[in-house]
């Protein structure tokens, strides 16, 4: 056997017997070793194969995975710009300590700086956004492949393959695994949190700092402080439209806190973020604070869910809240002319139980966000690590490959951005809802609004038709451009992969129509 085969073999063996359950690979010369390895494994069943043509989208597409799953998902792709088109997810999968084991095969390190075809400086290319960084080269050996630096990111091995690279084709080195998942290591102590305020407030930022939904809500109820939820949809106790009413100033005052205590990032609402810097005291819990985010200024800071030491709220406090998110929501419930804003309060309602929804950024979160009546039922993902409009079709069909049902909601540009991950051949049940607003919507709403050349430098308008450009790809689409189509695509059932293109409002209307609720909230 070459030594190629056998330490692609050797590598694989490991990850194998690490209990992970798949893998995606992109096609390749110099990865070729490793494609055959796992293929090896996915024909005895021991893997699931995914096969990505596009590098870019095939990171996004593992990275759903890992979202979905909790588990490493190992992405494999050849040398030269291949590695360098990992770069977006890596980066993702870094500010949310997702475990993405990127494997990248390489010329031996003979090669580098030679002028040799399709070699690059690939050590250490990701830089800092991977936990463990190794240049992998010679002969097969015993080694220990980094699952505790998983625990807390992505790593990155650098393979050096010498040719020949094609052994036979014998899989016996398969035979005799023994599965023995990493164990979870957590050194921390938790902590106390003792305070004297009766007015405080919980914020949850978007994905919880990676924290778990149950542990998030039994800390929730246990402090029982008012709670604001970038991800509404999870937090049935939370109070519905605080991005929205607290964009009065009047109302901020009014519910100015002693004490906010932060969950994870706030990333989504100006209107969040300004009122918690009205807060004495900001008290953050997120495990990023020991790996991306270790600058972060809080009055006290916990890597873990702390113990609590609080007194009993401040009645007439929690009342005024659930008074002023009671008047969002029955101004929100009157809302009738179509626009972005309807669009998101229907599918926040109508998502079915037990459905999983992917999110994109850009306008389509912040609207769920604000517009969204809190409920239970819906597991949501979005990717809020670094926020992009990048990747967003291969995460939720990365996602979709581990769930029954699921539903994405994209923008425009998101879905044009990403075209290439539907090129892919799981059968998943995943339905993806466009908001087709032509260009980029939520610049409208910011102060690039109004300079010079804004359309074509900001706005950006495509002048494409997403439903054609899916059926010509081969997927069942339609468009829709109403209240009651919209309710009625909510109700079917999810079957197989289709596209769902929402004809929002022109994009300067939908931006004046949400500037004229912000004003009106001070008079609720």
């Amino acid at each position: 056997m070459n030594p190629s085969t056998q330490l692609a073999q050797v590598i694989v063996r490991q990850i194998l017997e690490a209990d992970v359950k798949d893998v995606v690979i992109s096609p390749g010369s110099r990865n070729a070793p490793l494609s055959i390895a796992f293929y090896q494994a996915s024909a005895k069943g021991l893997i699931n194969l995914h096969v990505r043509i596009d590098e870019r989208t095939a990171a996004f597409f593992a990275l759903g995975i890992a979202k979905a799953s909790g588990k490493p998902v190992p992405v494999v792709c050849t040398s030269g710009t291949a590695v360098a088109n990992y770069h977006p997810a890596v980066l993702e999968a870094s500010h949310t300590n997702l475990p993405l084991l990127v494997l990248t095969a390489d010329r031996p390190a003979s090669l580098r700086r030679t002028g040799a075809n399709q070699t690059t400086e690939q050590a250490r290319i990701f830089g800092k956004a991977v936990r463990y960084f190794a240049d992998v080269s010679g002969s097969a050996y015993p080694m220990e492949l980094p699952f505790n630096s998983l625990q807390s990111g992505p790593v990155h091995l650098n393979i050096q393959f010498e040719e020949p690279l094609i052994g036979d084709s014998d899989d016996s080195w398969l035979n005799g695994l023994t599965i023995n998942p990493p164990k979870v290591f957590d050194r921390k102590t938790p902590g106390t949190f003792h305070t004297k305020s009766t007015r405080g407030v919980l914020v949850i930022g978007h994905d919880r700092g990676g924290l778990s939904v149950d542990a998030v809500r039994a800390f929730a109820k246990e402090l029982n402080w008012p709670v604001i939820a970038e991800d509404p949809l999870t937090f049935k106790d939370a109070l519905s439209h605080a991005s929205i009413f607290l964009t009065s100033k009047t109302i901020a005052e009014d519910l100015a806190p002693d004490t906010v205590v932060v969950i994870g990032r706030t990333t989504l609402s100006r209107s969040i973020n300004t009122f918690i810097k009205m807060a004495r005291k900001e008290i953050v819990i997120d495990p990023r604070m020991a790996t991306v985010d270790t600058d972060r200024i809080a009055s006290q800071k916990f890597l873990q869910l702390p113990v609590l030491e609080v007194p009993v709220r401040d009645a007439e406090y929690a009342e005024k809240w659930n008074k002023y998110s009671l008047r969002a929501i029955k101004m929100i419930a009157d809302i009738s002319i179509w626009s972005e804003q309807i669009i998101a309060r229907e599918i926040a309602a109508g998502v079915p139980t037990g459905t999983s929804l992917f999110i994109s950024s850009s306008r389509p979160i912040r609207d769920l966000e604000g517009f969204a009546l809190a409920r239970e039922g819906v597991e949501t993902f979005a990717n809020r690590g670094l926020a992009g409009i990048d990747g967003n079709i291969s995460t939720a069909l990365g996602i979709a490959s581990q769930r029954k049902a699921t539903i994405a909601v994209l923008g425009d540009l998101g879905f044009l951005h990403d075209l290439t991950g539907l090129i892919q051949k799981e059968i998943v049940n995943l339905k993806i809802f466009v908001i087709n607003n032509d260009g980029g919507g939520i610049f409208s709403t910011l102060a690039q609004r109004g300079v010079d050349g804004f359309e074509e430098i900001f706005g950006t308008p495509h002048g494409l038709d997403p439903a054609a450009i899916a059926t010509s790809m081969g997927f069942a689409s339609k468009t829709i451009a109403t209240q009651k189509e919209l309710k009625g695509e909510l109700s079917l059932p999810i079957q197989g992969l289709s596209i769902v293109v929402i004809q929002a409002p022109d994009r300067t209307r939908g931006a004046d129509f949400l500037a004229g609720m912000y004003k009106n909230i001070s008079s609720m």
